[in-house]
């Protein structure tokens, strides 16, 4: 675990590094607009750990706003410069093969440099005194070819491309300028947006899958998966009203709530989840635990889980008018010693009746394929929350939005209806999703 610690600590200085590079170091010349960016450049550098362990560890909670929306800023940023370093190595390439070939050029002597080429060694040229130009002070009557190369060595530099604006400003520092400020110009509106978009009340996101043994009585029957609601420092009260007005307006038949509900102890956050008692269904609300839970004290949630009106399925199964409603713990238990059973949950069920399983991560659906699992309703992945982060999530979980099959299960993946970390979602919005089952 330290060694997991150290690599994140040395990735987030390297980043940091790359970012003073081209923000302070490319931008500005030594002085106090570079020193001041220095010291801003070691804060920046400092918070981003100080945020992800102090605020987790409910330490430094104050730390939360400004510690993730500059992780969100510095992530875009990433992005940006790496993309703009595109168009910077092709200038360099294309100067790099203009010097080689300027080098390898032979120059033919012409005009009068080709008659002195012809000449012995120290003989005078024809129609000359013999003296120097300018030695007796006279004006010579032709510019000195020394003087002349000296001259273009002087405005065009060794590459041979000018450094300075007719203006005297240098044209790399205005290049770099302008560069960081589209970088930042960048990163701020995609953040800004990514926090509206995060804040905002999920969206409505409607699918309807068929079950072949799924009994007609049931057909058209709505399920409510809403995931990864995440109450925590960031998120006031409003956010889990926000969430239950959305539930409550698709007028579900069961709601399931697939883990992450929360980020801190029943203490701190018991009265962020009051508002999740007004939860409406026909046949009742049901809750896994996500991996989250764990880091937050999960039996204390489960209580109070349960107080607010919704069932726990820890490793456990319901059957609602012919169908088969399971849930399992979150794979990340196993390491508080609440792990997942999925012989449990679903080993000794009747295998003609459909079964839908609540799994908080889809890769869950590995362990459930051998139990014939007709669905399996998931979160965890957040869609992504912030592309082109949703690439790196795909390394991870074999279903990152949408629908998916693993290994012959079919997956439905919500995009979760909060935010972990920085209170931004770029690419995936927050939802609550409704699963229309169907007689196939």
């Amino acid at each position: 675990m330290a060694a997991f610690f150290a690599v994140i600590l040395l990735v987030i200085v390297l980043i940091h590094y790359y970012l003073f590079k081209r923000l302070v170091l490319d931008t500005t010349r030594p002085g106090w607009a570079r020193r001041v960016g220095t010291v801003i450049a070691a804060g920046l550098t400092l918070l981003v750990p100080a945020t992800l362990i102090g605020v987790r560890a409910g330490h430094v909670r104050w730390l939360a706003w400004p510690g993730y929306l500059w992780i969100a800023l510095m992530f875009y940023l990433l992005i940006t410069l790496l993309v703009l370093e595109v168009p910077r190595l092709l200038v360099r390439l294309t100067r790099l093969r203009r010097g080689r070939a300027g080098d390898g050029a032979e120059v033919t002597p012409t005009g009068d440099a080709a008659d002195l080429a012809l000449q012995p060694a120290g003989a005078v040229p024809a129609g000359t005194s013999g003296e120097t130009p300018g030695a007796t002070g006279d004006s010579p009557t032709r510019d000195s070819p020394t003087r002349d190369s000296a001259a273009a060595t002087d405005a065009t530099g060794a590459t041979g491309a000018a450094t300075d604006t007719p203006g005297g400003v240098d044209r790399r520092l205005v290049l770099a300028r302008g560069a960081a400020i589209f970088a930042g110009l960048t990163a701020a509106s995609v953040t800004g947006y990514g926090i509206r978009t995060a804040t905002s009340a999920p969206r409505i996101d409607r699918v309807r899958i068929p079950i072949a043994k799924l009994p007609r009585s049931m057909d058209g029957t709505r399920l409510a998966v809403v995931s990864d609601i995440h109450l925590g420092p960031l998120t006031g009260i409003g956010h889990a009203q926000r969430i239950t007005r959305v539930i409550n307006s698709v007028d579900a038949d069961v709601v399931c709530v697939v883990g992450d509900l929360v980020d801190g102890t029943v203490a701190e956050l018991g009265r962020l989840a009051e508002p999740l008692r007004g939860i409406e269904s026909r046949r009742g609300a049901y809750f896994v635990t996500g991996n989250h839970e764990y880091y937050s004290g999960f039996e204390p949630w489960i209580d109070e889980v349960t107080e607010l009106g919704m069932r726990p399925l820890r490793n456990a199964r319901v059957e609602i008018d012919g169908l088969d409603l399971a849930g399992v713990n979150d794979l990340g238990g196993d390491q508080f010693g609440d792990p997942a059973d999925f012989g449990r949950a679903l080993g000794d069920r009747d295998r003609s009746r459909p079964v839908v399983l609540m799994a908080h991560q889809p890769l869950a659906a590995k362990d459930a394929a051998p139990y014939g699992v007709d669905l399996q309703v998931s979160g965890h992945t957040h869609g992504g929350q912030m592309a082109p982060f949703n690439l790196l999530v795909k390394l991870q979980q074999p279903v990152v939005s949408g629908f998916g099959r693993v290994d012959g299960v079919p997956v439905y993946v919500t995009n979760g209806a909060g935010f972990w970390g920085p209170p931004v979602r770029v690419g995936a919005p927050p939802q609550v999703t409704v699963v229309e089952l169907r007689v196939a």
